[in-house]
């Protein structure tokens, strides 16, 4: 069953080895887990909801809880403590499009709020109710998840929005095909979601971005149907597709949607190299990345991640083996890890690998073999569940990531790291920071970097660190020129800082297409947009 106050599966546990316990210890301290709430507790402090009784409309304390809160840490931090402060009034379970136009109609009629749920993987603050006295209906997008229609000859699949990664892939693998989205929450999230938070796979260099597979669809707002046809291409005026990807539940509610699709690949291979230092690992990223070969993947770890990646390993024999072997090599305590990958058929497989890893070693970059690289496949969507197991020892675990161009890259993941440092040591507090390189372009890098730290085991000190932490990194994001958001997008937690990033001409142009669509505010208020 899913976890009503962690990630994923209740069933599924990460197994955390004493040794990378004990690495964490060594890094910011001993920590003792906080005392949580059950789930009996937080739904007593659901209060009555404000609905009147409606057939579509489960208004039941658990469903409502269950539905308020996404996977950021502060949504953690309520649930976790029992802090609930607000939460939708009543969820809806629409089947249709015309289903979710009846929703939509009535939320109008009696002036309630309306809140997208997808998945509720969101790490940056998207499902929050606002407290703003009206009545919330949050409209849960799950059983508009059957495949519509499916063309292979144009090679486009036609979805409910509301379809999960997993079950999405499930229809296309067996007609041969593959959407290639493969983000860290793939097991929960849907298309829907990865549309209007403009999301990245993790394969994203061979299948695109989301942006690049979303072909056309429809969006159910409040002052109408807005359909979207597909096209090859299209010079007619602008992309409406466009006003979709990133809208953030704003304007409507995507309740179809239409994707570009790919056949199946003969073969996926996924690799290892090692590099001395993280000049020579960068220089190769960029050099394989401006090569423009046929890869699937590219990730690169800097040394504090690459050390507790393989502390984190467990098989402390074969990883010695590998250090020793890897010394030897010249790649000692300041070592980077890369991992690439290759989809397609055996021949460009082959050729897209054996060129990545020769510009590797053009940079001093040692080969490891496949192993390393099909174990991350392997535990590709299970990393994530590490969150629950260092919080049941009592450490928080949070990340940001940002995309800049080339010449940024290094001093953006030196600045963010620092002033998560800074903004902990505030408090008496140490802060483990590493970075990886997620996506590669020509252009620049997706930096990504994860933060652990001891909780207060007080809901209140806990927030203010978060808070301080946050604010900070965001901050540096915003002095070294990157985006705000690369691939979680803006929510409530970055909204602050999106007027740096769009100024204010563009911020004004959001804020009247969403007047467009949604005249009187009644969609996900409060999120994407700073409060004006």
């Amino acid at each position: 069953m899913r976890r009503w106050n962690g990630w994923g599966d209740d069933a599924i546990d990460f197994a955390l080895n004493e040794d990378m316990l004990g690495f964490l210890r060594a890094r910011v301290g001993e920590s003792k887990p906080p005392a949580d709430a059950t789930l009996a507790e937080a739904c007593r402090t659901v209060l009555p909801s404000r609905l009147a009784p409606h057939k579509a409309i489960d208004a039941t304390p658990e469903v409502r809880l269950r539905h308020a809160f996404g996977q950021s840490l502060p949504d953690w931090l309520r649930l976790r403590y029992g802090r609930i402060v607000s939460v939708p009034d009543g969820v809806a379970f629409p089947e249709s499009s015309g289903q979710v136009r009846e929703l939509l109609d009535y939320a109008r009629r009696i002036d309630a709020v309306v809140i997208p749920y997808g998945g509720g993987t969101s790490v940056v603050g998207h499902l929050t109710a606002p407290e703003n006295g009206k009545a919330v209906i949050t409209v849960d997008l799950s059983r508009l998840s059957n495949l519509i229609d499916f063309d292979p000859q144009a090679q486009l699949a036609t979805f409910g929005a509301g379809i999960a990664g997993p079950d999405l892939e499930a229809q296309l693998r067996a007609r041969g095909y593959t959407l290639g989205h493969f983000p860290q929450s793939f097991e929960y999230s849907t298309l829907g979601g990865w549309i209007v938070t403009r999301s990245s796979g993790q394969q994203s260099l061979r299948y695109g971005r989301i942006e690049q597979l979303f072909a056309g669809g429809r969006l159910e707002t409040p002052t109408g149907t807005l359909a979207i046809p597909t096209f090859p291409a299209s010079a007619a005026g602008t992309d409406l597709r466009e006003i979709v990807l990133g809208s953030e539940g704003r304007m409507g509610i995507l309740t179809e949607a239409t994707v570009r699709i790919t056949s199946l690949p003969q073969r996926e291979a996924f690799h290892a190299a090692f590099f001395p230092h993280w000049a020579e690992a960068e220089d190769a990223v960029r050099s394989i990345a401006q090569a423009k070969l046929p890869l699937s993947m590219l990730r690169l770890s800097n040394p504090v991640e690459t050390q507790t990646t393989l502390a984190m390993a467990g098989h402390n024999r074969m990883i010695g083996l590998l250090q020793a072997y890897l010394r030897m090599r010249g790649c000692g305590e300041q070592k980077c890890m890369l991992l690439l990958g290759a989809s397609g058929d055996t021949a460009s497989v082959a050729h897209a690998l054996n060129q990545a890893l020769r510009i590797a070693g053009d940079h001093r970059g040692v080969h490891a073999g496949a192993a390393i690289g099909e174990k991350w496949k392997q535990n590709r969507f299970r990393n994530v569940y590490l969150r629950n197991v260092l919080w049941q020892r009592g450490y928080a675990v949070d990340t940001v990531e940002t995309a800049v161009d080339w010449p940024r890259v290094r001093g953006m993941m030196q600045s963010v790291e620092q002033a998560a440092r800074d903004a902990l040591s505030a408090f008496g507090e140490r802060v483990h920071a590493y970075t990886h390189l997620s996506h590669m372009y020509a252009q620049g890098a997706s930096v990504y970097t994860t933060f652990a730290y001891r909780l207060a085991g007080r809901y209140d000190e806990d927030l203010a660190r978060w808070k301080a932490m946050k604010g900070a990194v965001c901050t540096a994001i915003v002095a070294n020129g990157g985006t705000i958001s690369h691939q979680h997008g803006v929510g409530v937690d970055h909204a602050p800082y999106l007027q740096a990033e769009k100024g204010a001409l563009g911020i004004g142009a959001i804020r009247e297409l969403c007047r467009h669509f949604d005249p009187t505010g009644m969609m996900n208020p409060g999120k994407l947009l700073p409060t004006a």
